[in-house]
């Protein structure tokens, strides 16, 4: 599948969960997680979540560095950008390069923002 396919994919993918802002907050603090806010730097230092690295998904070579510097495939990857479009594109792109264990922030930061 091309780059530009996987910015459109609309199914549904079984290593990919996508939770709303409690439960993503009650595993990310119960679990051992690597958390990866998507959004641009600027819009990372406005604000993100404790523990959080930021990986620009719109800086696509940095994202692919950074991603397959990863070796263990399996281990949980946690994601989130401003709305949930971005990080829901990079969890596909993940799962394309061979993530197994992939979670989404449905609503985003935004929706993080409104249940705390």
């Amino acid at each position: 599948m091309s780059f530009f396919s996987s910015l459109f994919k609309s199914k549904s993918s079984e290593y990919i969960n996508i939770l709303n802002a409690e439960e993503f907050q009650n595993e990310i603090k119960n679990k051992k997680v690597r958390l990866v806010d998507v959004r641009t730097s600027g819009e990372y230092n406005s604000g993100h979540i404790k523990n959080a690295v930021n990986v620009d998904f719109f800086n696509r070579a940095a994202f692919q560095k950074f991603f397959s510097k990863l070796k263990n495939k399996e281990e949980p990857i946690y994601l989130y950008c401003r709305s949930g479009n971005r990080s829901r594109k990079a969890a596909y792109m993940l799962e394309e390069m061979g993530f197994t264990s992939i979670t989404d922030l449905k609503g985003g930061y935004m929706a993080w923002q409104r249940n705390q």
